[in-house]
C-alpha cells in the first residue's frame, strides 16, 4: 500500500516518456488464470508505441523497468486491479482493491488516478485488535494486513495475561488485574503513537467490551478513533475481520460524498463553481479548485495548449497530448491540497460529469 506522500512523489513525476499499465485483475481462480496473458498484451501495445515514436535505444531503460514489473508480479494474489508504472528511473506495482478499467498510457506523468481513486474511495485505515495478544493492520477496503514492524503484534506479559494473578490474603486481584491491564493498554498506544505521528490515519478499534472500556480510558487517539467493533477477534483472521469493519468506512464515506454534492449545490447559487472539463481545467490551472467531483469511470483525452491553460483536439503523439485529462486535473487538484470526490456514472450529467467547487 502506497503512503500519501508516496501518492505524492508519484503524482509529482514528469519524464516523457512515462508508462502506466492499468488492468483489471482477479482475486481467485479460475477467473484470474488469463490475467497474465491481458498484462502482457498491455504491456506489448505500451512497447510497440514507445518503439513508434522512439529509437529502441532511447527507450531501452523504460522497456526493461516494464518488463521487470512484469516478473515480479505475483498472479496468485493479485486484487481486482493492477497498476504498473515505469519510466527510464522509476519502476513501481501497485494492486487496486476495486475494478478498474483496462488501459494502456504513455504520457509526460503518470496515470494516477486509479490510485486517487483508492485514497478517495478507500480510505487507508487501521485496525487495532485488542486482547492478550494486541494485532494491528494496516487496511483498504475490506483487505487487512498485518502490520509486523516493531513493536506489533504486543503481548500482555504481565499479571491477568502471561503471568499469573498474585494470590494471598489482602490481595484484590480483580484490582491488580485491572491495573495491569490499563498499563498494557496504555504501552499499546504508546506503539500506536509513533506510528500515528509519521502517518496518522483514522483507526478502528476491536475487542471485548472490556478492553475497549480500558483501552478508552488511557488513549491518546480518540480523534482518530472512527468506530469500535466488540467482539473477541483475537483469532479471526484478516479475511473475517474486513468483512466487518468495511461497512463503518463505507457510511462514513457515503456521507462525505452527499456532503460535497449539498456544497456543490451552495457553490452554484453564489457562482463559485465550475462546470464541464474546459471550465474545470481553467480553474485547476490557476489553482482556483478547493473541491473536485468527479464521476468514476469519465476519462477524456486532449492536447493542451502552449500557455498550459486551454484543452484541445487530442493529436495522440507528442508530451502536450494528455491520454487523460480527468487524471491531470485530479493530480493538480490534489498536489494544491484540494479535496477530490468520486461518483457513479450519472449522478454529476448536469455538470458534464465532472465539476468543482471555487476558492472563495
Amino acid at each position: 500500500m502506497l503512503t500519501r506522500s508516496e501518492l505524492k512523489a508519484l503524482q509529482a513525476h514528469s519524464d516523457y516518456p512515462s508508462v502506466s499499465i492499468i488492468a483489471r485483475t482477479h482475486r481467485t481462480a479460475p477467473s484470474n488464470k488469463q490475467d497474465p496473458i491481458k498484462v502482457k498484451n498491455l504491456v506489448r501495445k505500451a512497447i510497440d508505441r514507445l518503439h513508434k515514436e522512439f529509437k529502441k535505444r532511447d527507450v531501452v531503460a523504460v522497456v526493461k523497468n516494464l518488463q521487470e514489473l512484469v516478473k515480479k508480479i505475483e498472479w496468485k494474489h493479485t486484487l481486482d486491479g493492477l497498476a504498473l508504472f515505469a519510466s527510464k528511473d522509476h519502476a513501481l506495482q501497485v494492486g487496486l482493491p476495486f475494478k478498474v478499467k483496462s488501459r494502456s498510457v504513455v504520457d509526460e506523468t503518470f496515470a494516477t488516478r486509479d490510485v486517487v481513486y483508492t485514497y478517495n474511495r478507500a480510505v487507508p485505515y487501521r485496525v487495532l485488535v485488542l486482547g492478550h495478544t494486541v494485532r494491528l493492520f494496516d487496511a483498504w477496503t475490506d483487505i487487512l494486513e498485518e502490520h509486523r514492524g516493531k513493536p506489533f503484534p504486543l503481548e500482555h506479559g504481565g499479571a491477568g495475561g502471561a503471568s499469573k494473578l498474585p494470590g494471598g490474603q489482602g490481595i484484590n486481584r480483580s484490582a491488580v488485574r485491572d491495573d495491569k491491564q490499563s498499563t498494557f493498554f496504555k504501552s499499546v498506544d504508546d506503539a500506536l503513537a509513533v506510528l500515528h505521528k509519521s502517518n496518522p490515519l483514522p483507526l478502528i478499534v476491536v475487542g471485548v467490551e472490556r478492553n475497549l472500556a480500558f483501552f478508552d480510558e488511557v488513549t491518546a487517539h480518540k480523534s482518530a478513533i472512527v468506530g469500535l467493533l466488540s467482539g473477541n477477534h483475537e483469532r479471526s483472521s484478516p479475511s473475517e475481520l474486513g468483512k466487518l469493519v468495511l461497512p463503518i468506512f463505507e457510511a462514513g464515506a457515503t456521507g462525505q460524498r452527499t456532503q460535497a454534492l449539498v456544497q456543490l449545490d451552495s457553490a452554484v447559487d453564489a457562482n463559485r463553481n465550475s462546470s464541464g472539463l474546459a471550465q474545470v481545467w481553467r480553474a485547476a490551472v490557476v489553482g482556483k479548485v478547493k473541491t473536485l467531483l468527479v464521476e468514476k469511470d469519465f476519462h477524456e483525452a486532449a492536447n493542451v495548449n502552449e500557455e498550459g491553460d486551454e484543452l484541445l483536439p487530442y493529436t495522440v503523439e507528442g508530451a502536450a497530448a494528455l491520454d487523460d485529462a480527468v487524471d491531470e486535473v485530479i493530480e493538480r487538484v490534489m498536489a494544491l491540497g484540494g479535496e477530490v470526490f468520486f461518483y457513479q456514472p450519472g449522478d454529476l450529467d448536469v455538470h458534464r460529469k465532472i465539476a468543482a467547487i471555487l476558492n472563495r
